[in-house]
């Protein structure tokens, strides 16, 4: 069913008027600068989310690409904490909140975009079903040029949760369905189709320009009406989503203009091995991550010329707010495929670089790198060893009776169980969909003639679940307000450093 487009324009200026309101009885600042205020002000934010990425990740891309002596780009920069993630429950909330350990990128997103703890699902309201304002709306409302870039669909949690207002995330498009969009749960009766809430996140994309620039996946999820929507807000579009032709690498390199919109696949974007593998096939004329993120910044740093039919001039140079997801991470984790994942951090760290490139000739702009939530238990383990799931016998946990807590601990030795652990799962063990065995890589401190998937390789990697855990996740930042992050901060916590470092809010 789709929506009609008048109602959607009406909810539009809604959400824009609550934003406002909102951001008055959240924080009890106005979105207008002083001249006395601007002192230590960052003009530019890059705000880069490793989906899924916690510290063991890291730790892993390090040793598989530079060395336990190296260093990923992110881990280079000064001001780094850690950061406490969990969720709430619906209908929870101050003083009286529930919280859920284990959050999702949805209510993730929205406690990063919005500075509230939310429901699993939701993004852009509170655990209540109210609207709330996103970092990317206040920007956009102060004067600021906004962006938003992910190897995901653009309509997946994560990027959408900087520009919509929904009760559930399935309510991507391109069509509406109650099933997708309502949650009685939360507002005990359906709502009507006309409420921003039940809008799907495609048609709010299109219509309420609070991005100028999208790159992505997802083209699947808009239609011909979007296109229109687009381009009579002066939006150039890349491919065709009338003929859901995607846009190509080539085109985002010869993109110009103020407003971009460049969706790359039908759905999520292509990892990169596969692409490095099949460099004839289609799905290799799609951008890298550090390609759309370079470009992202070429065009919203740009300054604008007059008689651009567009905003006034002096707003181009107020400066501009960046997201940028590298979502693969958090894909590939919850399929267990520890040698995606890698090269997905690899391409993220890539493009982290680019930022932080920019950020020093810039000399003015906040970087902060973040995951959004830890996925699927992902751990380094000692080489030639085995886990209790490969164990003949899982152990019975009776330390607890060794009340002197000495060296001689009284749980039984164990062994390996050849049923569950048949091999090196990217090795001799791959073809054993039950095999519960280790992924093994080279690292650059190998012997000559070491490989990926072989007993000798150095970095040794499992998982334990597919799913999210609760853990605390890293947070790497520079540039002016940055050393706020430091130590040990909540989900909720960048918001308000995001949003004052350039005086969105104060």
């Amino acid at each position: 069913m789709r929506r009609p487009r008048s109602a959607l324009a009406a909810t539009t200026l809604v959400v824009a008027l609550a934003a406002t309101a909102t951001l008055t009885g959240l924080v009890g600042t106005s979105l207008s600068a002083s001249a006395d205020d601007d002192e230590g002000r960052a003009k530019n934010v890059i705000y880069l989310l490793g989906d899924g990425m916690v510290r063991t990740h890291v730790t892993a891309a390090r040793e598989r690409f530079y060395g336990s002596d190296g260093k990923l780009s992110m881990e280079t920069l000064a001001a780094q904490g850690y950061v406490s993630t969990y969720a709430v429950e619906k209908l929870s909330g101050q003083p009286d909140f529930r919280p859920n350990p284990v959050t999702d990128s949805a209510s993730a997103a929205t406690a990063g975009a919005f500075g509230v703890k939310t429901y699993n699902a939701a993004l852009g309201v509170d655990a209540k079903g109210a609207i709330v304002p996103t970092m990317m709306e206040l920007a956009k409302k102060a004067g600021y040029r906004t962006g938003n870039v992910s190897t995901a669909e653009i309509t997946d949690a994560t990027p959408a949760g900087q520009m919509s207002h929904v009760l559930a995330r399935g309510c991507q498009g391109p069509v509406y369905s109650d099933a997708a969009c309502q949650d009685l749960a939360v507002t005990g009766a359906a709502l009507p189709t006309n409420d921003v809430r039940v809008t799907p996140v495609a048609d709010q994309i299109a219509r309420n320009g609070t991005a100028d620039v999208i790159l992505g996946g997802g083209l699947g999820r808009f239609d011909a009406d979007d296109e229109a929507a687009l381009t009579a807000q002066g939006c150039s579009v890349l491919g065709s989503i009338a003929n859901q032709t995607t846009a190509t690498k080539a085109d985002l390199a010869a993109a110009t203009g103020q407003k971009v919109f460049g969706l790359f696949n039908r759905g999520i974007l292509t990892v990169e091995k596969s692409k490095r593998d099949n460099p004839s096939s289609v799905q290799a004329q799609e951008p890298s991550l550090p390609e759309m993120t370079s470009k992202a910044i070429e065009l919203l740093s740009q300054t604008k010329t007059r008689g651009e039919k567009t905003e006034k001039t002096h707003k181009s140079d107020k400066g501009f707010c960046l997201q940028i997801e590298g979502a693969l991470i958090d894909k590939r984790s919850h399929a267990n495929d520890a040698a995606q994942t890698l090269d997905e951090i690899k391409a993220f760290d890539d493009a982290v670089a680019i930022a932080q490139e920019f950020a020093q000739r810039d000399g003015n702009t906040l970087v902060i790198v973040t995951p959004d939530h830890e996925c699927a238990g992902f751990n380094i383990r000692e080489k030639g060893t085995f886990t209790n799931a490969e164990a003949a016998t899982p152990p019975a946990n009776v330390d607890g009776g060794n009340t002197a807590n000495n060296s001689t601990p009284t749980r039984p030795s164990n062994a390996r169980d050849s049923a569950r652990s048949t091999g090196i799962v990217n090795g001799t063990g791959a073809a054993d969909a039950k095999n519960f065995g280790p992924a093994t890589f080279r690292i650059p401190t190998d012997a000559a003639g070491v490989t990926d998937g072989s007993p000798e390789a150095g970095l040794w990697l499992s998982y334990l679940p597919r799913n999210h855990t609760g853990a605390d996740v890293p947070i790497y930042a520079s540039g002016p307000g940055s050393d706020q992050l430091e130590g040990t901060t909540d989900n909720i916590a960048p918001f308000g450093i995001v949003g004052h470092a350039p005086r969105v809010i104060r």
